[in-house]
């Protein structure tokens, strides 16, 4: 199963993989290579055995993901005889109940009680969820928690009559200092062949592809496919730096462009779906837009760095703070604000009831807010 989307720069589809995703049985002691190594890692494949060294130890940690939604009659609507449905008499429109849809992807374990890491469309709306490690050994999983927003999902190994039994698991790397054209490799179960290890380059980092308000993700040639979603993309030190994603696509198959979610965005949020089973995201409660050359030009600024607030939400963090309409946010908690991309994403790591400082150019002066941040609530504006 997968998810395709477009996006407005290209005529192509992006498509949602679903992968199974990894364990990790520890830190890989390789050696480095005298060549320039990304930051990463200081390992080189190039010419060694490395990559099949990943492949060995890390397949255990990596599972094949399916899903499946019950059969459900549509609500208001009973069965008919003979398993026939028949519309109601009274002009009402009928609805016919949906069938039974499921779904597979990848995922990978992050810790010996059997914690998984996958996509949140490998699972979302799931009644019954099971894992299939590589030995073949079949496991319930359940939904610890949830992140729509980020495409993340937490599910869990259930397991079975009392027993317990010590998962192998990855650990998890620093996306962060990720360098573009260092070498990765993917492990998932692309169309269902289970444990496909693949290599690559990392071709580009933070990637906005259209999919959410989160969007900064790793972009990739290693092979990935439908089914890999949820799966781990490694770094040569064996540490997982993204979760695979999407691809770019016309055919729904694999094109060289791969998309992978940091590994440190999901690191962010673990703690919330483990705990509360879903993520509380700051609030800052205005509306903002890019900074044109016009703008720049009309507003006397340096550059086109920042966000624009061309909107203010009444009694929001921003209007008590004193934030008002044509100020242009620079800085917030101590973060710079190169685009107005960036703005979302640090509002949203900031814990609800913090206080932080925002800079913002007001009238050509650099002017310092206290805002004190709130809980976001759906649908609510950055």
């Amino acid at each position: 199963m997968a998810r395709k989307f477009k996006i407005p720069t290209a005529f192509a589809l992006f498509t949602f993989l679903l992968l199974p995703i990894s364990y990790e049985i520890g830190i890989l002691d390789f050696r480095a290579a005298d060549s320039a190594f990304g930051l990463s890692t200081k390992s080189n494949p190039v010419g060694t055995n490395l990559i099949v060294e990943i492949a060995k130890k890390q397949n255990p940690a990596v599972v094949f993901v399916t899903s499946k939604i019950k059969f459900q009659p549509a609500r208001g609507n009973a069965p008919q005889p003979f398993g026939r449905f028949a519309p109601p008499h009274d002009g009402r429109s009928f609805t016919p109940p949906s069938r039974p849809r499921s779904g597979t992807g990848s995922g990978f374990i992050i810790d010996h009680d059997g914690h998984i890491l996958t996509n949140n469309h490998v699972v979302e709306n799931a009644d019954i969820i099971k894992v299939t490690l590589q030995n073949g050994k079949e496991y319930d999983a359940r939904l610890v928690g949830s992140d729509p927003k980020t495409d993340v999902a937490l599910i869990k190994i259930i397991e079975e009559n009392g027993e317990r039994t010590s998962f192998p698991f990855m650990s998890m790397g620093d996306s962060e200092k990720v360098a573009v054209g260092e070498w990765v490799v993917a492990i998932g179960n692309p169309f269902g062949l289970s444990h496909t290890v693949t290599t690559g380059v990392v071709s580009a980092k933070g990637r906005n592809i259209g999919s959410g308000p989160y969007d900064e993700f790793i972009q990739t040639d290693a092979s990935i496919n439908p089914g890999n979603s949820g799966g781990p993309l490694l770094n040569m030190n064996g540490d997982v730096i993204g979760i695979n994603t999407a691809i770019f696509s016309g055919s729904g198959g694999n094109m060289g462009i791969g998309f992978a979610l940091p590994i440190n965005m999901a690191k962010a949020i673990l703690d919330d779906l483990k705990e509360k089973g879903k993520v509380t995201r700051g609030w800052l409660g205005v509306m903002i837009q890019r900074i044109t050359p016009a703008l720049q030009t009309s507003f006397n600024l340096e550059n086109a760095n920042g966000a624009l607030v061309n909107d203010i939400v009444p009694n929001s963090p921003a209007d008590r703070g004193g934030m008002k309409r044509g100020d242009v946010i620079t800085r917030f908690d101590g973060v710079e604000i190169t685009s107005v991309e960036k703005l979302p994403k640090q509002v949203a790591s900031v814990k609800p009831e913090k206080s932080v400082k925002v800079e913002v150019i007001r009238h050509g002066k650099s002017k310092i807010l206290d805002i004190k941040i709130k809980a976001m609530k759906e649908e609510q504006p950055a």
